[in-house]
């Protein structure tokens, strides 16, 4: 995920401007959710319906915002489109860009090192290996609900499980050093966070690149049986090169886990604001595949913080899209998309079918897809098992973010 681009910390005349070309629909500011909630915005269905493709006009670069369905599904798959790093755009000033140390994580490689690099990962994050992880992702989620227990209620279940718990399967997963976590997550989400902090994302980029790299290190001197290790090996065996090690080590640290954990925090929200689905879903295991989708579709997380740029021109919902545009799918706009589902805004753990895009599609489609919908399944199935009367606490409400376009609650207190 990355966030609108703020390229340079000024204007510049060397910037394109982000003047509304002639002709188009009136301009937008950046669509938010409402305060204190997950969202989604509530200009996504005026916007789909009126202004599918509209021009935002408080980004520093010139960008437009895709909401429809059909828009978002075509842009996120089109090769036109690719990934800057979000700090190295190519319409930077010269002397702003940075000198080899742009943020390159697998989501902006592109060509045969992509492809090799996918291909060297495709086993490890199969729907087998996966299916093999899942005892072990289990007794990480009752280890942490064990001790988020014992410190009594009511209980913050961000800080107890919802934040830590995608980034220990990960870190398990992958071999990065969970207790390194206090050093590399402020950074990582500093990076993640450019919309806010830019100067802040360029400042921590070499500390998290010399981080990773000490971690190829570590594997080389001790090798170790993780994905990591893994690709390690792959290295010094000439089918892959360093910096696509490097670039997956960064995929995995700045946004490997997040959304995860944005998913399973709103997805818990969601249930205990309608305890009727949680009931359900607690008695009836067999809905729980599917209610997994239906969590992907409804969870707002994604509200416009992918940023694709043009390589060329073309036309898009009756507008034209020149090259070096920033495009901003709006993925939590298109999974409420009237004309493909069904009364959109209702959670229904039953929802059948589901099309819903949150993975993406082409070339750059979540490669951790099924490690995403394993950590969801085992994370609410295991909360199910050991709290089956969880319940929003009373007298307390979760706490937001507000300013951050992706969406989960900061604080979840709980009782049971």
């Amino acid at each position: 995920m990355q966030s609108t681009p703020q390229p340079s910390d000024g204007p510049s005349s060397t910037a394109p401007s982000a003047t509304p070309p002639r002709g188009t629909l009136p301009s937008i500011d950046l669509p938010l959710p409402p305060p204190g909630t997950m969202g989604p915005p509530a200009e996504y269905p005026r916007l789909r319906r009126e202004c599918p493709v509209a021009w935002l006009q408080d980004a520093d670069a010139p960008s437009w915002f895709v909401s429809r369905y059909d828009d978002v599904r075509a842009v996120i798959g089109d090769p036109r489109l690719v990934r800057p790093s979000v700090n190295g755009w190519s319409f930077m000033p010269e002397q702003d860009r940075p000198d080899g140390m742009e943020l390159i994580t697998m989501m902006e490689m592109e060509g045969p090192r992509h492809t090799a690099l996918r291909r060297a990962l495709s086993g490890a994050f199969s729907a087998r290996s996966v299916r093999r992880r899942l005892p072990r992702i289990r007794r990480s989620a009752e280890r942490l609900l064990d001790e988020f227990a014992d410190g009594g209620a009511p209980g913050d279940l961000i800080a107890g499980y919802t934040e830590p718990f995608p980034l220990l399967v990960v870190c398990e997963s992958v071999g990065i050093p969970y207790e390194d976590r206090d050093y590399y997550l402020p950074m990582a989400d500093a990076a993640l966070g450019a919309l806010l902090t830019v100067e802040e994302a360029r400042r921590v980029t070499p500390l998290l690149r010399d981080y990773v790299r000490s971690l190829i290190v570590q594997r080389r001197r001790a090798p170790a049986d993780d994905i990591l290790g893994d690709l390690v090996r792959r290295c010094d065996r000439g089918e892959l090169d360093e910096e696509s090690v490097l670039s997956f080590g960064l995929s995995m640290l700045v946004a490997g886990y997040r959304t995860t954990t944005m998913f399973l925090s709103d997805a818990v929200l969601a249930l205990l604001a309608d305890p009727d689905q949680y009931v359900r879903l607690r008695d009836d295991r067999g809905l729980l595949p599917g209610a997994v989708e239906e969590f992907l579709r409804y969870v707002p997380a994604m509200n416009g913080v992918v940023v694709l740029q043009a390589t060329e021109d073309f036309e898009l919902g009756g507008q034209t899209i020149r090259a070096g545009d920033a495009v901003l799918p709006a993925l939590a706009s298109a999974n409420r998309d009237e004309t493909v589902f069904d009364e959109p805004e209702r959670l229904d753990v039953c929802r059948r079918p589901n099309p819903h895009i949150a993975f993406g599609r082409g070339p750059h489609n979540c490669i951790g897809a099924h490690l995403a919908r394993a950590e969801l399944t085992v994370g609410l199935e295991t909360l199910l098992d050991r709290f089956p009367h969880l319940r929003l606490a009373e007298g307390h409400s979760p706490t937001w973010d507000d300013a951050s376009p992706s969406k989960s609650p900061l604080t979840l207190p709980v009782s049971w």
